[in-house]
């Protein structure tokens, strides 16, 4: 199994603050990661750093095979701009509060990254974006702005245009936090189906029992570092150390 994404002794501090720690991870090509962690411990700072919209103090990435940044004489090093900017079509992201245009019709949201930014031709990327719509449920909500969608819909869209720019890999940070039950469950759904189809995520969430049914590997963060990693059924049903115990307890009160 190639690996899609390695990182190594991953350090990243804000000011005298050491949010990560040495981080180090490998995402398998079709593998599911999920990384679970209570508040403040580093889960999303380590999302934003591999998806470089924060910079690393320390490390390395490699993406694809493809070296994003180096550390030498302790300094990190990053690729020249070109590459980076190839690197980063590797992935894509999917933000919490979805982070749509919004003066942007949901079709031209999901259209115009690919038309202006990878300069694909326009009638291709329209026909792809009416399947990624069918595919995530909103075939009649093309003409649609952001506002009249509810927040499922909204991140469903969310998640057509990320896979419209075809990333060999998607990030998600808490995809489902800002969503009730209901819409959290009708996102989950469009994971599992990803998943189904071999579409390599990483996932930071709190939802224990989707990690569980769907994930390969199980990542558990606490105080910037990982304390726990393997099998979701040995991390989260077997965990073997007391910081995760304690926290999976805590979620299920």
């Amino acid at each position: 199994m190639n690996n899609l994404l390695e990182v190594k002794n991953i350090k990243k501090s804000f000011d005298d603050l050491e949010v990560l720690k040495d981080i180090s991870m490998t995402v398998g090509e079709g593998e599911v990661v999920s990384i679970l962690g209570p508040s403040g411990s580093g889960k999303s700072t380590f999302l934003r750093c591999i998806s470089m919209l924060e910079t690393i103090d320390g490390g390395t990435m490699t993406y694809c095979g493809k070296e994003a940044v180096k550390t030498a004489d302790g300094k990190p090093q990053y690729v020249g701009k070109s590459e980076l900017q190839e690197i980063k079509h590797t992935f894509g992201l999917v933000f919490q509060n979805f982070n749509l245009f919004p003066h942007y019709s949901v079709l031209k949201n999901i259209t115009d990254a690919p038309i202006h930014v990878l300069r694909r031709d326009k009638a291709e990327v329209m026909k792809e974006a009416q399947v990624l719509l069918k595919k995530m449920g909103l075939s009649d909500k093309g003409d649609y702005y952001p506002y009249q969608l509810s927040g499922g819909q909204q991140q469903r869209v969310a998640i057509a245009r990320a896979l419209a720019m075809k990333p060999k890999m998607l990030f998600f940070d808490e995809p489902t936090s800002a969503l009730d039950p209901e819409l959290t469950a009708e996102i989950l759904k469009v994971l599992k189906e990803l998943a189904a189809e071999k579409m390599t995520m990483l996932i930071v969430t709190h939802e224990i029992d989707f990690a569980r049914s769907v994930s390969n590997h199980v990542v558990f963060m606490d105080g910037g570092v990982i304390v726990e990693q393997g099998d979701p059924k040995d991390v989260i049903d077997n965990p073997s150390n007391d910081r995760t115990r304690a926290f999976l307890k805590k979620l299920e009160q």
